[in-house]
């Protein structure tokens, strides 16, 4: 490890907790996307609003995570843990926000709409799609 404390047993349990945060984020993020889509937002808007809604939660899990393991961080049992979890945890952080949403556009090969964007309205407690300021619908 960058740290120069040795991957044994008690860092690979920390590895294998981290793949299930950030395995629970992505797959939260990618049910969002879906929900909007169910609800008649186009790909392109959806994917746009599920990552700017899951933003803040997933960086205050994360940032929360990281800081939470600091305390152990020096102590040799629990050190190399503590280093690839908080390693692993800012590194997947920074995927899950902006390299999942980029691989669900081009996975779905979703265009970005012709018209401008799109922006959501709260109607009634319910999201509808409307069009951006200055986009006349026909």
């Amino acid at each position: 490890m960058p740290s120069g404390a040795p991957l044994g047993f008690v860092a690979i349990l920390g590895v294998l907790a981290l793949i299930g945060i950030l395995i629970r984020n992505s797959v939260i993020l990618v049910m969002q996307i879906e929900e909007l889509r169910r609800e008649g937002v186009d790909g392109w808007t959806a994917v746009i609003e599920a990552s700017e809604h899951r933003m803040r939660p997933i960086l205050l899990t994360a940032a929360a995570a990281s800081l939470a393991l600091i305390p152990i961080a020096r102590q040799i049992f629990w050190g190399p843990m503590a280093f690839a979890m908080m390693g692993g945890i800012i590194a997947g952080t920074v995927l899950t926000l902006l390299f999942l949403p980029a691989l669900y556009v081009a996975w779905f090969r979703l265009k970005e709409p012709k018209r401008g964007r799109l922006r959501l309205s709260r109607d009634g407690g319910r999201r509808v799609a409307v069009p951006a300021r200055g986009v006349s619908r026909p």
